[in-house]
This record gives C-alpha cells, structure tokens and sequence, in this order.
C-alpha cells in the first residue's frame, strides 16, 4: 500500500485488511471443521451434517478475498454519515462499565437469584446506563419483562430457566 485513500489513513487501510485476513481465517476454519464432523448414523440423501457448513466458509473465504482486492485497489470503508451520531465523539466508557456491571451482575445472580431477579437487575441496570431516571417505573417493567421472558421460555419453549428464590412462587 502507498498511500492512504482520500479521508483515510493508511492505518484504516491495515485494519480493513485485518478483517479481511479475519474473514477468511473464520472461513477456513468452518470449512475445517465441517470436514471433521463425524458421520450421521441417520443421515438420508446426498446432502450430509457438513453441507451447510462447508457453504457458509466457502461463503466467508469469498468474501475476504474479495475484500481483500478492494482494500489493495484503494477501497476503503466510508464513515457512518447519520445524523444522529457525532463522528467526533468519544467513546462513553462510563456506559460501557455499567453495562458490563449489569451483565456480569445478572451472570452471577441468575442461579443463586433466578432468572426473573436476576433478568429485572439486568434490564433495570441496562436502563439505568443508557440515561434512563425513571427509577420505579423502569423497576416494574424490568420485573415484567424478566419473569414474561421466564415464562415465555419455560411454557412456550420448554427450556428450563432457573427460579431461583421464586421456586414454589411461579
């Protein structure tokens, strides 16, 4: 590469190369692993368990190449042109965190809590991040969505979410 395309930098260029490269890694990789799949005792017709999987790597291996010839032939990625988001801007890591507390926070309360205290702390805290101050109106909806999802998985799913403290109460 021997210059950077206009609005860009040559370091834009690398990293664009970078996913290409990544692409096709993944790509590889599915292809791989399609391969090494054992062989359906139950398997009817020509089309076996590896089929799918073959064709999506093949897919991504395409697709970085050709990503690949753009980026060499000066290609690059525009920037996001939407209104609504400032170019400019910085990363908000204090939301980040928060968010992660909240995600985290449900990872380690969902067996001792169960799911639908330990969903409403994770879609309370999630609310509470992104600039949400409606503290009792976001904690009644939190509680809906979480024990509605418990519901929705465990009747209409038949998936087994943990009750935790709620066991006998739901």
């Amino acid at each position: 590469m021997s210059s950077a395309a206009p609005g860009g930098t040559q370091e834009q260029g690398r990293s664009e190369l970078g996913v290409a490269l990544f692409l096709g890694a993944l790509g590889i990789l599915v292809i791989v692993q399609a391969l090494l799949l054992p062989e359906s005792r139950i398997a009817r017709g020509p089309v076996g368990p590896g089929a799918v999987p073959i064709a999506v790597g093949s897919l991504l291996v395409v697709v970085a190449g050709f990503l690949a010839v753009d980026v060499w032939r000066g290609g690059r990625g525009e920037p996001e042109g939407g209104e609504d988001i400032e170019l400019t801007g910085r990363s908000d890591w204090k939301t980040v965190a928060m968010l992660a507390a909240a995600f985290i926070a449900n990872a380690l309360l969902i067996e001792p809590l169960g799911w639908p205290i330990s969903g409403a702390i994770l879609f309370w805290g999630s609310a509470y991040a992104l600039g949400s101050r409606h503290y009792v109106r976001d904690a009644v909806i939190a509680l809906v969505l979480s024990v509605g999802s418990w519901y929705l998985f465990v009747l209409g799913l038949g998936t087994s979410l943990p009750v935790g403290i709620l066991k006998g109460i739901l």
